[in-house]
């Protein structure tokens, strides 16, 4: 098989060949190309030291990324790329990165120490593709296989865990047993691994294709990573509206939402405060009053301890604590809500009620669905009204409410008050309308 391979790739390899060394583009480029994907960026290793890439490429810029680990970032056409020298890794004492490498001539020597067969593949048009440890035939058939002893791979580097299972999730490939075996083995070393690399890995397994199968199949791993979602595990829901336990209803609402981290980070929170607030009455109906608030505050610890950026992370809370208001499809109500937050959360919301609402049992799920639709439908009417929903919309401002006396605080009060006058249809957004608004009502 041909890999068409792009021109500053090509640049670099052409470049290596000429000086008498071996290249090749490697991993995750050569896999999404056998899978007939465009690979986002193409990774080069050679047998050409560091010192020797910098003459190599003495009229190219050049960045020394990696240099110790044997990586050289040279810009082609623009384009940055990563060039590294073929190695073996020392000890991992820390489950993260080799204390040492050594430089390698010897390509096998470099392509044993990757993660997985299916990224432990290389290529270049003189030679094809070069396939040591069977990951053609795991492409094929779809599987994660660590390359060498899967218990080896894990304690090198304990994030290849998380990446078994979003390589699963995002390829929707099964994860051979031995594999995953080791998985539910070694998870604790989890712990060892940044905050950061955790939630990178999470982003996008959450948006993988397969998110709610290696959410429930993996559950323990999850829970070492969200430790707060244990105790949704088995949680039982007997009430009309539910047919899975909590995680289960969880695990099948991140599959429902459209693979945004931020949206699918949502529904994996968005029930976990519910062990917090379960109770069951005399009839053995279970209740969760006030789950989203409880779950909002956990969301809110969740996202910290992972680091997430902030406006993310405020996002993430917003939509938690949301996520079961149940707001009627009067205009009123819809035209409050908008002004609460605006029409991007507003869409947000809907994606996030109806991915809740699919994954409920079928009692009323119609009628769910079809409120639903009407509260959409109203908000579109009040859109293309271009209404006022914020204090920025309103015909009056602050200097208008200073030259009514009114100082400090007062301001801020005044035009809230305006504000939800004009959204409650109580007074028209006119200036002149406002003022005797004010001057009529505030303060009485």
């Amino acid at each position: 098989m041909k890999i068409q391979i792009p021109q500053y790739a090509q640049t670099a390899i052409k470049a290596l060949h000429a000086h008498g060394y071996k290249a090749y583009i490697v991993g995750g480029c050569v896999r999404d190309a056998l899978l007939g994907k465009v690979p986002d960026d193409y990774d080069i290793c050679t047998d050409c030291t560091p010192s020797e890439m910098k003459k190599v490429f003495a009229d190219f810029t050049t960045i020394e990324t990696g240099i110790k680990h044997g990586t050289l970032t040279v810009l082609i056409d623009r384009v940055p790329v990563e060039i590294t020298t073929f190695r073996s890794d020392g000890t991992y004492s820390d489950h993260r990165k080799p204390d040492s490498v050594r430089f390698e001539k010897d390509l096998g020597e470099d392509l044993k120490r990757r993660d997985f067969t299916v990224n432990a593949l290389c290529y270049n048009d003189s030679e094809g593709i070069v396939d040591m440890f069977g990951g053609i035939g795991d492409i094929d058939g779809r599987i994660i296989r660590c390359v060498g002893r899967p218990q080896e791979r894990f304690d090198e580097d304990a994030l290849r865990i998380l990446r078994a299972m979003r390589f699963s999730s995002v390829l929707g490939f099964e994860i051979e047993s031995a594999t995953a075996a080791a998985i539910h083995e070694q998870k604790e070393l989890l712990r060892k691994i940044s905050a950061e690399r955790i939630a990178s890995e999470l982003k996008k397994l959450l948006c993988g294709q397969d998110a709610a199968r290696i959410l429930l199949d993996y559950r323990d791993v999850m829970a070492v990573v969200i430790p707060q979602l244990e105790p949704c595990f088995d949680l039982a829901q007997n009430n009309p509206h539910h047919c899975y336990d909590v995680y289960t209803h969880i695990c099948k609402s991140v599959q429902n939402i459209q693979p945004d981290w931020v949206l699918r980070f949502v529904m994996l929170l968005h029930d976990i405060g519910k062990p917090l607030v379960h109770t069951r009455d005399e009839n053995g109906t279970d209740h969760f009053k006030t789950h989203p608030i409880k779950s909002a505050q956990i969301a809110h610890e969740v996202t910290a301890a992972l680091k997430l950026d902030n406006k993310s992370r405020s996002r993430i809370h917003a939509l938690v604590l949301e996520h079961d208001n149940r707001i009627s499809s009067a205009k009123k109500s819809v035209r409050r809500f908008l002004s609460k937050y605006d029409a991007d959360f507003f869409a947000d919301y809907m994606k996030v009620r109806r991915a809740d609402t699919l994954a409920q049992s079928e009692y009323k799920r119609d009628e769910k669905l079809r409120v639903l639709d009407e509260i959409e439908q109203t908000a579109n009417e009040i859109i293309a009204q271009e209404p006022c929903l914020h204090i920025s919309d309103l015909a009056a401002d602050g200097g208008d409410i200073m030259a009514l006396g009114l100082r400090g605080k007062q301001i801020g009060e005044a035009l809230r008050f305006l504000l939800e006058g004009v959204v409650d249809e109580k007074v028209q957004n006119d200036k002149q309308s406002l003022i005797a608004y004010l001057k009529e009502n505030f303060n009485e």
